[in-house]
């Protein structure tokens, strides 16, 4: 697999989470390019719908051929993974230019996901399965 290098120039920084995932993401001046650990999108996130996810952000403003986006993301899993770029990718965007912030908010793209695995309980199974009951 080949790696996909971004230039090294003046980039606006924004930190996503979503669940146990953080996001640290850096968009450019560019055409598009969106990089992930190093790998082009589609390799990092191979469903379409995880990557419709990420592109979403900036689509939605209208600058999807007008950024680079390089990303590190760390810990969780592959949803996690998307929820927390879209969420680094909209703060940058805010860095760059206070006034999408509301466009984003509206859209929902800065308010963190606040939904995290619930723990579990003693004597259950997981966090609300219990055993099976039996009457004798």
């Amino acid at each position: 697999m080949q790696e996909t290098v971004l230039p090294q120039g003046h980039y606006y920084e924004g930190v996503g989470r979503r669940k146990t995932t953080i996001a640290r993401v850096r968009i450019y001046q560019g055409t598009g390019n969106i990089v992930v650990n190093g790998q082009p999108l589609e390799h990092f996130l191979p469903r379409a719908d995880h990557q419709a996810t990420v592109r979403r952000t900036l689509e939605t403003m209208d600058l999807s051929d007008k950024y680079d986006v390089s990303a590190k993301v760390s810990g969780g899993g592959v949803t996690g993974w998307a929820g927390a770029i879209v969420q680094g990718i909209a703060r940058a965007l805010v860095t760059e230019d206070e006034g999408m912030r509301s466009s984003l908010r509206r859209a929902g793209f800065l308010t963190r996901d606040p939904r995290v695995k619930e723990r579990k309980k003693p004597g259950l199974k997981r966090a609300r399965k219990a055993p099976q009951y039996t009457k004798r």
